[in-house]
């Protein structure tokens, strides 16, 4: 469900080298990442002689003006919009974060999670070092300024194999770009070029998703591969890899949810994914209905698949109000359910005596499952069935996503049945975590971790699971 009981995004990257407007490729990228994170954004550019860089709390096009963009103009380029799964929500957190250091003016700005930050940070804190933000990403910066390696790649490379867990990271300088992903290849980056015009150079670009391309001009290149650093400078393009192959563990999720559907992520195109996760639930759990309803909107591509697969009807019999601010006034009488109704809307004269599969891309803590099917019943549905396009998800995640304790799960201490009772529906599936792999060809390019539905996790997590924060409840 597209609504405040999802998992939250995590970040979006971007980065531009060799365009006279890169600042603002950048922002416009930030701005097809958005999805990723609503908290706060941030660009850092480059004019070949030093950094300049603005950030702020808030959404993208309220961040950045014109009269902004023009004050930090370079032909360098990176930028973040970031949704906090390390660090408090404040400005000081924004990123990216820029340092003047031993090894010269550099800025960071990462996507995913360390797992043992906090190790490193307090080893380090007892050593004299100082931190500004508490943010897990100022700790790479820390490790690259400290490498005993003098050229800024190889400290790069010296830093990225003392961390552990999820990151895919854009670094600047004032004359390069740099960009990585951890050895598990656990988050997306991908890499493009816009072709050059009237004899000039190419740019190239990096994005967390390949929609910031789509804006930009830019054509798809390839994946920057797990455990890879690529440098981008005044002598080209070079690659290296700082760390031996390890399997493979990119998040399987981004394809159920975080990604845009228009979207190309770790090689294979979302939309291709979430209608073969729509399908393959239609053959496990198929259901004696009417009409096939999504959740908007995250529902919706699984949905296509659904219907396609099971010749039933696909009608949009929930909209969704896109023009909901954070804060609203509610009115002094309750109004059950205010919420949700304020989000979404059921079209009555689709649903009323009709037999509905509502399909949704997860359910983490049911209580807006339980909502919208009350919401559909309301209009006059004569049954509801709940079909969920991922398995049952039993485990937080460490690794760049926004995630409740296990305690705070519903698939984690209920069984199905129970679930169903509580939500309200006349039944209840999810798909298979053979049919999720099937649906997302786990094993052919990728290959995914799944510990949201298996509790089984591919890195040592050191203190995180004890010390993880609760997601506020809001849905």
């Amino acid at each position: 469900m597209a609504l405040e009981q999802k998992f939250r995004e995590e970040c979006g990257v971007v980065g531009i080298y060799g365009h006279p407007e890169a600042e603002t490729l950048a922002y416009l990228g930030l701005h097809a990442l958005q999805h990723r994170g609503q908290e706060s954004a941030g660009i850092v550019s480059s004019d070949g002689a030093a950094l300049h860089i603005y950030k702020s709390m808030g959404l993208v096009a309220d961040i950045f003006t014109e009269k902004k963009l023009s004050r930090i103009r370079g032909s360098l380029a990176i930028g973040h919009t970031r949704y906090s799964t390390s660090g408090d929500s404040a400005l000081l957190n924004a990123q990216p974060i820029m340092v003047q250091s031993s090894k010269g003016m550099m800025a960071v700005a990462h996507n995913g999670n360390l797992t043992n930050a906090h190790d490193i940070r307090r080893r380090m804190e007892a050593q004299g070092s100082i931190f500004q933000t508490s943010s897990d990403t100022e700790v790479i910066v820390h490790l690259i300024a400290q490498s005993h390696e003098n050229c800024l790649a190889d400290a790069i490379a010296d830093a990225l194999r003392r961390v552990e867990g999820a990151f895919s990271l854009v670094m600047i300088s004032p004359d390069t770009i740099f960009a990585a992903r951890d050895p598990q290849g656990f988050r997306p980056l991908a890499m493009g070029r816009i072709p050059a015009e009237n004899g000039g150079r190419q740019t190239v670009v990096f994005a967390s998703e390949t929609c910031a391309f789509d804006l930009i001009g830019a054509i798809y290149e390839r994946e920057v591969k797990a455990g890879e650093l690529v440098t981008v400078g005044p002598d080209g393009v070079a690659s290296r890899f700082y760390a031996p192959a390890v399997r493979q563990s990119s998040c399987i999720f981004e394809h159920v949810y975080f990604s845009r559907p228009d979207s190309r992520v770790f090689g294979r195109p979302v939309q291709e994914s979430r209608e073969q996760l729509g399908r393959q639930l239609a053959i496990e759990a198929p259901a004696d209905a009417d009409l096939v309803v999504p959740v908007p909107d995250s529902g919706v591509t699984a949905a296509i698949g659904y219907a396609a697969e099971s010749g039933l009807p696909l009608r949009f019999g929930l909209i969704r109000n896109h023009y909901v601010g954070r804060t609203f006034i509610e009115p002094r009488q309750a109004v059950r359910d205010f919420g949700v109704k304020l989000k979404l809307n059921p079209v009555r004269s689709l649903l009323e005596g009709k037999r509905i599969v509502l399909i949704d891309d997860s359910i983490v803590r049911g209580t807006t499952s339980r909502k919208i099917v009350r919401l559909v019943r309301g209009a006059g549905a004569s049954e509801v069935h709940m079909r969920v396009s991922c398995p049952p998800i039993v485990s937080p995640c460490f690794y760049g996503v926004d995630t409740p304790r296990k305690k705070e799960l519903i698939a984690a201490n209920n069984s199905i049945e129970e679930i169903r009772r509580f939500i309200g529906a006349d039944s209840l599936a999810y798909l298979s975590i053979e049919g999720l792999k099937t649906a997302c060809r786990d094993g052919e390019k990728t290959t995914y971790c799944t510990a949201c539905y298996t509790g089984r996790y591919p890195t040592n997590l050191h203190e995180l699971e004890a010390s993880q924060p609760a997601m506020a409840e809001k849905g």
